[in-house]
């Protein structure tokens, strides 16, 4: 009787086991992080996962953020107003500054690039520039695929997979509403993610909803 009962409830747990379609590649990764074999390296610094952001739902792109094209900038040299306002990385990735011309801004942090500003200031034009800079728009995101109104969106702070969704009108009814699939920016692929309420979306991010399999 007792091997009846183990037996019993080895075949309950397989079938339970056995219930779930998630694609071949994914190994049980948690909501909002990465399905298949590539999950680890989306643990590299400033990818997907590093620092389990991935899990906190919400997103603090401030402090370690990449610019990029599109977003928009106040630059604030103390004591110059002539020098300060609001400048927008252009599609080359430079910010176009009074007196100092082009600085490349891609791929810095807002600490870089103000460290950056203040050397070319100080290269002939101010003794002791002080700069101050903070990011007013962020670049925005795509969203393509089985939703109702594909397209370019403003980013948000706190933007997640399922927000994104319902800017772009919701799922159409060939959705697959469980797995999404995001191009980084900066990045070269897309990779698959689990359609969680945490799953964040980056500026600059490609995010694509795929059809379901009936």
């Amino acid at each position: 009787m007792r091997i009846l009962v183990i037996l019993a409830g080895f075949f309950l747990l397989t079938a339970c086991a056995t219930s779930y379609d998630w694609p071949e590649d994914e190994h049980g990764a948690d909501g909002g992080t990465e399905i298949g074999a590539d999950a680890d390296k989306a643990k590299e610094p400033g990818s997907a996962s590093d620092n389990g952001s991935d899990h906190a739902g919400v997103v603090d792109v401030t402090e370690d953020y990449r610019l990029g094209s599109g977003d928009k900038l106040r630059i604030i040299v103390f004591d110059e107003p002539s020098l300060s306002g609001e400048f927008l990385v252009d599609g080359t990735g430079a910010v176009s500054l009074p007196l100092i011309g082009e600085i490349e801004a891609s791929g810095k942090t807002v600490r870089e690039l103000q460290r950056d500003i203040e050397l070319a200031l100080k290269d002939g034009y101010l003794n002791d520039p002080k700069v101050s800079a903070e990011v007013l728009n962020f670049r925005p995101f795509y969203i393509l695929g089985e939703v109702n109104a594909p397209g370019t969106y403003p980013y948000t702070d706190g933007l997640t997979v399922l927000n994104a969704v319902a800017t772009a009108g919701g799922f159409t009814y060939r959705a697959n509403e469980r797995v999404v699939y995001i191009r980084r920016a900066g990045e070269l692929k897309e990779r698959p993610y689990k359609m969680t309420s945490s799953t964040p979306v980056r500026p600059g991010d490609t995010v694509r909803i795929g059809e379901r399999i009936f």
